[in-house]
């Protein structure tokens, strides 16, 4: 590889069943905005972070995805996302706030397509 060449954002690119509720599930839950919107293959961004999203190819495709796919957002006050977020578990699969032994401090939540969302922040100390 290049030496001149700048590795700049690393994109997770996740299949979807519904792009609308994706998409709201995004925006509302975890704050993102929509950057780029189809039905077939939309964008979301938060803070210069983006994660890509596209419409599967079909039912069987989700099947094989759902349960297997995970993505890490990595947060700096995770505290007042997580107080937005735990509001939420009539609605969502979510593993509350807690501490790992690796050294970060974290909630898990699913995405309306059974993507687990890893989100967390070191541990102070």
């Amino acid at each position: 590889m290049s030496s001149t060449t700048t590795a700049k954002r690393i994109s997770p690119m996740l299949a979807v069943a519904d792009m609308e509720e994706t998409l709201a599930f995004y925006r509302d839950v975890l704050g993102f905005t929509r950057t780029m919107n189809s039905p077939e293959y939309s964008i979301v961004e938060r803070d210069g972070q983006t994660i890509h999203f596209q419409k599967a190819a079909s039912e069987k495709v989700m099947q094989c995805v759902r349960g297997h796919t995970e993505i890490y957002l990595e947060v700096s006050n995770i505290h007042p996302l997580w107080e937005h977020v735990k509001t939420l578990k009539d609605r969502y699969r979510i593993r509350d706030l807690f501490d790992r032994d690796y050294g970060m401090t974290e909630f898990h939540i699913s995405d309306p397509n059974d993507c687990l969302v890893f989100v967390g922040e070191p541990t102070p100390g």
